[in-house]
C-alpha cells in the first residue's frame, strides 16, 4: 500500500480538473491511501529564489503561508500526482507556486518514488500539452523518479465537459495501477 497525494491545480471547484483528480483517486483508493490537496484551499506564495531555505534550520522557507501544511503531506507521499488545467501551454499558476516552493533541500528527505500527471485543456490541439510533458520528463529524470503515467484530455473547456469523454474512466484505471 502506497500513500498517494494528488495536487489538484485548479481553483475552479467541481471543474474538469477536479473531476479528473477524483476519478484517479477513486481508482487509486482500491489499494492505496489517497489524499487530494486542492490548491484552491491553500494560500501559497510563489518562491522568490532567495535560497534562504538552504541556510535555515530544517530547510524551512521564511515565508509563513500554507506550504507549511503541504510540506509534511508531500514528505510522506510515495506517489505524487499533479492534476492541472492547461493555461497558455502551462500548468496553473497556483500549482506552479506549490511546485516552485519545492526548491528546498527539504525535498531530499521526501519518500516520493513515483509521479503521475493529469492535464485538462480546452484546446483541441494535441501539442497544447507538449511543454508541460517535457518539464515532467525532465523532473522524472533529474530526481530519478518512476513515471506513474500521463493522461492528457483535450476539448474540455466548460465545467463538466469531461463527463462526455472516456477520460474519467482512463483516470480511474491509471489510479488503479498505482
Amino acid at each position: 500500500m502506497s500513500k498517494i497525494v494528488i495536487l489538484a491545480g485548479s481553483v475552479r471547484k467541481g471543474g474538469n480538473t477536479q473531476m479528473l483528480a477524483e476519478a484517479f483517486a477513486e481508482g487509486a483508493k482500491q489499494e492505496n491511501e489517497v489524499e487530494i490537496l486542492s490548491v484552491a484551499d491553500y494560500k501559497v506564495n510563489p518562491c522568490i529564489g532567495c535560497n534562504s531555505c538552504f541556510q535555515r534550520e530544517g530547510n524551512t522557507c521564511f515565508q509563513q503561508d500554507d506550504m507549511q501544511k503541504i510540506y509534511p503531506k508531500l514528505a510522506e507521499a510515495d506517489v505524487i500526482a499533479a492534476a492541472s488545467p492547461v493555461y497558455f501551454f502551462a500548468i496553473s499558476a497556483q500549482l506552479k507556486a506549490v511546485i516552485d516552493r519545492l526548491h528546498t533541500p527539504m525535498r531530499n528527505g521526501f519518500k516520493v518514488k513515483k509521479l503521475a500527471l493529469l492535464l485538462a485543456a480546452a484546446s483541441s490541439k494535441p501539442t497544447v500539452f507538449d511543454s508541460i510533458k517535457m518539464q515532467y520528463r525532465q523532473i522524472l529524470d533529474y530526481f530519478n523518479l518512476e513515471d506513474g503515467g500521463t493522461l492528457c484530455v483535450n476539448n474540455v473547456k466548460d465545467k463538466g465537459d469531461i463527463q462526455n469523454s472516456p477520460a474519467l474512466q482512463e483516470a480511474f484505471e491509471l489510479g488503479r495501477k498505482m
